[in-house]
């Protein structure tokens, strides 16, 4: 299968969803996750009911990429199997929530496949107040059979946001840099995946080195850096078709481009008769606009969510750190003090903090603080962390993580994911070595 006919099948979901209906909820089940550290919930999620064979494993397979995300999200313990006292085949009648009370079962996630007449799949679920022994949500979906991984992803986020009143994040991807070779000939690809991994693809084939992807707010086109020919370009490509466009040819380019939030413009760093300044274009006309204007160099810009001020890093200050200015490039203001150096600003989705990556004494963190530079917080270091990227929902971040040497003076570098309160940090496994994540929004 080609790359674009895959593309397709994504995008071209033809997804139709059903409200169950549901008794009035006498208790409300909220998932606190405002404090530092959560315990998560324990929660039940079964097989998914099905009548033939090949329906009961795609229930199966859907319950199991449920239970991952809501795991991962460190929000949410899923119950071991072996301890379920009701089967699903009974459970189509109804819970006994005696029995899912007795396995300390909070709530519980049941749900049925079936292949319809026309070929479509049916999957439907609902998620249960054991405690108050009611329906909390129902939702039925039908998509085709091809697609069952997404309804999971679907489906996840519908439970996320029911229990935490917050949008989920799991029908998303990451783009990334995958790295292989040797230290000194380092081949880099860019590279695409499900946010837990799965439905990993090579988007380009390493004959160019590439760098620093980013999505576009409607998740169809990624910019990105490449040297072909040994010369930096800036490339759209997009994931619908797989075609590649190039931006322009912008020697000395120190950081690749970010949409602006309406994906009309790009915004990026150019070194022009040796200074480095910061820059949109509209993708529309291709008229190129210079927003700053200082000898320092000021690079690593990112748009607020509205589109009404940039963050980005200058050392104009005398050492490296962060800056607001307005989106026309006025009322340029500093907002870190503190002791070393700033860098890869990424603002989030909410607008109401700014990520980082702060060098000092020797380490890498990855912090967050107010749009103001108040509330400074980190929430993990290392030998080497760098290149925050943020969830849709604002409350998950991705970058990569990258260790010392080894005795053959190789190293690894592996994608993580953190949450806000710094206690749930994961690998993601790719593959083989990765850098430089970009998160996309969710998928349409």
């Amino acid at each position: 299968m080609k790359f674009s006919n895959a593309c397709r099948n994504r995008f071209a979901l033809a997804l139709m969803a059903v409200l169950l209906a549901a008794a009035p909820a006498r208790a409300e089940l909220i998932v606190d996750i405002t404090s530092g550290f959560v315990e998560p919930l324990p929660i039940a999620i079964t097989d998914f009911f099905g009548e033939a064979i090949e329906e009961a494993k795609v229930g199966a397979d859907i319950a199991g990429v449920i239970a991952a995300n809501l795991e991962r999200s460190g929000l949410f313990r899923p119950i071991d199997k072996g301890a379920f006292i009701q089967d699903p085949d009974t459970l189509r009648a109804g819970p006994r929530f005696g029995d899912w009370r007795l396995i300390n079962a909070q709530a519980l996630i049941s749900g049925a496949t079936q292949v319809q007449a026309d070929g479509r799949l049916r999957v439907e679920f609902r998620l249960w107040d054991v405690f108050a022994e009611t329906q909390m949500t129902g939702l039925a979906y039908f998509t085709t059979p091809a697609n069952w991984r997404r309804v999971a992803h679907i489906i996840t986020d519908a439970i996320y946001k029911r229990l935490t009143g917050e949008d989920g994040y799991f029908d998303t991807r990451l783009v990334y840099i995958a790295e292989s070779g040797p230290q000194n000939r380092r081949v880099k690809r860019l590279a695409i995946m499900d946010q837990d991994g799965a439905n990993h693809r090579f988007l380009t084939d390493g004959g160019s080195l590439v760098l620093t992807p980013r999505f576009s707010p409607t998740t169809q086109e990624i910019t990105y850096l490449s040297y072909a020919a040994k010369a930096p370009r800036v490339y759209l490509f997009n994931l619908t078709t797989g075609q590649q466009e190039v931006l322009g040819d912008f020697p000395g380019m120190t950081f690749a481009p970010r949409f602006s939030p309406d994906g009309n413009q790009v915004i990026m760093s150019l070194a022009r008769q040796g200074n480095t300044e910061i820059y949109t274009m509209d993708l529309r006309t291709r008229k190129v606009v210079r927003l700053t204007d200082h000898p320092a160099i000021d690079t690593s810009p990112s748009f607020s969510p509205d589109g009404a001020e940039i963050v980005f890093n200058s050392d104009r200050g005398g050492s490296q750190q962060l800056y607001v200015m307005s989106a026309d490039g006025s009322n340029v203001r500093r907002v870190t003090f503190n002791k070393g150096r700033y860098a890869t600003p990424v603002w989030s989705p909410r607008g109401d903090l700014i990520a980082f990556t702060r060098m000092y004494q020797g380490e890498f963190f990855i912090g967050v603080m107010r749009p103001d530079g108040s509330g400074e917080r980190m929430l993990t270091k290392g030998f080497l962390v760098e290149g925050p990227t943020w969830a849709p929902n604002g409350r998950v971040l991705s970058f990569f993580r990258q260790g010392r040497a080894d005795e053959r003076g190789q190293v690894s570098s592996k994608l993580h994911t953190i949450d806000l309160t710094g206690f749930n940090e994961r690998e993601i496994v790719t593959p083989i070595d990765g850098s430089d994540p970009a998160w996309s929004p969710l998928i349409p």
